[in-house]
């Protein structure tokens, strides 16, 4: 049966942390790593319904979009909401793992999502990344000593190209070197230059563990002064926030709101332009960001998809000449967290998960 942490470690590869918002509050945020999961409830914010339903169905784990204790929390108790929500998931054992912004602009995430139930395909991030800084090691070092060498720099943190772990390259060639009399060398003889064969090993490094990848490289490597280079890599781009693409058929922003009100089974869709114009450029992000709005106008989208935005945004919109669609946060969101339940129910054999068919958007229309 895996545990909590097979099911964290899962979820960092799926979307990884490094790439949520620096405000965010992401990973394992509540219980026990090393418990054993049998049945996983995936939803988009753990409320105190929600949390109800967690216990009454026998959940080990929930797998929430929005962070439980999203800023923090003085006191919990029976009558405060963090306190109603919380508790019975403590009393009952039940770990909390939020993806939040990491799963938004994930490779299958919800924008993702978003653009295929719209129909945009061919889809770029809406505001690029630039990548955290990295390095390249490179070091030579003899046959015997390659294989520790590696794991000690992967283990290090060396190695990560994206969702894959432990990566390098190798090559074989012939080390020289001519040990003075104050040295004392692994292989050969000092007082005479030596040849050795040799690898030149090289992985990728983010700048903020290079010293302690080099570290673990020095007690790995059996010489008395390794031979090793660093060096800077350009930045570049690394997936970023939101999505642009195009339909695969050009529309009307008035067709693509009743599509949206479809797709996303919400009871209606605030609209901003003129419901006949044309349509073929979509910008999108889910949930409430109306900050990205300026990145649409500036893409030349021809409409915006976003949850929720503040009201002097929308007259943004119009005074750009955008069409602006509103379909509602939730009604943006919650088809993720569904996906996300068909996508660990089908990675985890044996493992009953399900989204919460408790929770509700907040907001109805009269």
């Amino acid at each position: 049966m895996p545990t909590v942490a097979e099911f964290a470690e899962y979820l960092e590869r799926f979307a990884p942390c490094a790439t949520a918002a620096e405000w965010d509050n992401v990973g394992l945020l509540l219980g026990d790593p090393a418990a054993s999961v049998s049945r996983v409830m995936t939803c988009l914010t753990v409320s105190p319904d929600v949390s109800e339903e967690a216990v009454r169905e026998g959940a080990q784990l929930i797998v929430s979009h929005h962070p439980v204790l999203f800023r923090g929390a003085k006191k919990l108790t029976t009558t405060s909401p963090d306190g109603q929500a919380v508790l019975p998931l403590l009393r009952a054992g039940i770990a909390v793992y939020s993806p939040h912004t990491a799963f938004d602009n994930c490779a299958g995430g919800i924008n993702d999502g978003l653009c295929k139930r719209l129909g945009v395909a061919d889809t770029i991030p809406l505001r690029p990344r630039e990548a955290r800084g990295q390095c390249k090691l490179v070091v030579f070092v003899p046959d015997s000593d390659l294989q520790k060498v590696s794991d000690a720099v992967f283990a290090a943190g060396a190695g990560v190209i994206g969702q894959y772990n432990e990566c390098s390259f190798r090559l074989a060639g012939t080390g020289t070197f001519y040990g003075t009399d104050s040295t004392n060398p692994t292989v050969g003889q000092k007082g005479r230059r030596e040849e050795s064969p040799e690898w030149r090993l090289e992985v990728i490094v983010p700048e903020s563990l290079v010293s302690s990848v080099v570290s673990a490289m020095r007690k790995a490597h059996s010489y008395e002064e390794p031979a090793f280079d660093i060096y800077p890599l350009k930045p570049g781009t690394s997936g970023g926030e939101g999505r642009i693409g195009e339909l695969a058929e050009p529309t009307t922003l008035g067709e693509l709101a009743k599509r949206a009100k479809s797709t996303l089974n919400t009871s209606g869709v605030f609209v901003v332009g003129d419901f006949s114009r044309p349509v073929h450029k979509v910008a999108l992000a889910c949930g409430a960001a109306g900050d990205f709005l300026s990145d649409a106008i500036r893409r030349k989208a021809d409409v915006f998809v976003t949850g929720e935005v503040r009201f002097h945004e929308a007259l943004a919109a119009r005074s750009a000449n955008i069409g602006l669609l509103l379909p509602g946060h939730y009604a943006t969101e919650r088809p993720g967290v569904e996906d996300l339940a068909t996508k660990l129910a089908a990675d985890f054999s044996g493992v009953t998960t399900w989204a919460s068919r408790s929770e509700r958007d907040p907001l109805e229309i009269a």
